[in-house]
């Protein structure tokens, strides 16, 4: 059965939008151009700061919706339409009660800005695909600073191999912290985000914003992150290559990311 009608294709970006080589297959930017062409509204739904959404917009060569920082951060076009932040003193908790004991280094995200606590294989790898430099600070003295400004983090990330991983999201359920949800994006990433923000809560304030019915919506994801991105959407497609809690939410599995999936689907599972 192919769904005839949808004016909204949200998609993630890495894992399902480019290629485990993080590059944008040429039969995938040709299809989206088409959708475009046609007047369908796309956006890019990451937990990616807003330059490394940027990036890959300028590359698909498309005007999109960006959602940023995993749905805390949302523009459309130009104009900022949401901006939510954790509390400042959650960054402090995060950091002495996770960080410090794993010993890892701490991504802290804020608007346009990348803050990390130090390099790591992780950070240097991440500067390489986003191609931005972060910001090294001491964790305090950044608290104290938001305190002043009324600011606080759109996102914190822990990066480690995939066992520690497992471990620190026992520890983070085990905290029960009221003030964060969290996920994983990658079997190596776990993000932190401000109480019921997710990539599924801001594609409806999208849908909102751009009158579009939820039921118009078509997804594509590949990672726990964009459970609730496939929960909201008329259509949800998962990637071949995505974990299978992800796969079970799906109206449709694709073919991987290696293999231009969402290009695969927009030709065989959709009609326009």
């Amino acid at each position: 059965m192919k769904f005839m009608k949808y004016s909204l294709i949200c998609t993630d970006i890495d894992g399902t939008l480019l290629d485990q080589n993080k590059v944008l297959l040429p039969q995938v930017k040709e299809a989206l151009k088409k959708e475009a062409d046609k007047g369908v509204k796309i956006a890019l739904v990451s937990g990616r700061m807003p330059a490394g959404v940027e990036l890959i917009e300028q590359e698909l060569g498309i005007s999109c919706v960006k959602v940023c920082h995993a749905g805390s951060y949302i523009l459309l076009g130009d104009q900022r339409i949401s901006n939510k932040y954790l509390p400042a003193e959650t960054l402090e908790k995060v950091y002495n009660t996770i960080a410090k004991a794993h010993g890892l280094q701490l991504w802290i995200f804020c608007e346009e800005t990348w803050y990390v606590t130090g390099i790591d294989k992780f950070i240097e790898k991440e500067i390489v695909d986003i191609k931005q430099q972060p910001i090294v600070v001491d964790i305090k003295d950044l608290v104290e600073q938001w305190k002043k400004e009324g600011k606080g983090p759109n996102k914190i990330l822990l990066a480690a191999d995939p066992e520690e991983i497992r471990i620190m999201y026992q520890e983070i359920e085990n905290y029960n912290w009221p003030e964060i949800d969290y996920a994983c994006s990658a079997d190596t990433f776990i993000e932190l985000l401000p109480k019921g923000i997710n990539k599924g809560e801001a594609v409806c304030e999208i849908c909102d914003r751009l009158g579009i019915k939820r039921e118009e919506v078509v997804a594509f994801g590949d990672h726990e992150l964009d459970i609730p991105l496939l929960e909201v959407a008329g259509i949800g497609i998962a990637m071949e290559n995505a974990i299978p809690e992800l796969k079970e939410k799906a109206d449709y599995v694709t073919k991987t990311n290696n293999e231009g999936g969402i290009a695969y689907a927009l030709e065989n599972y959709l009609a326009k």
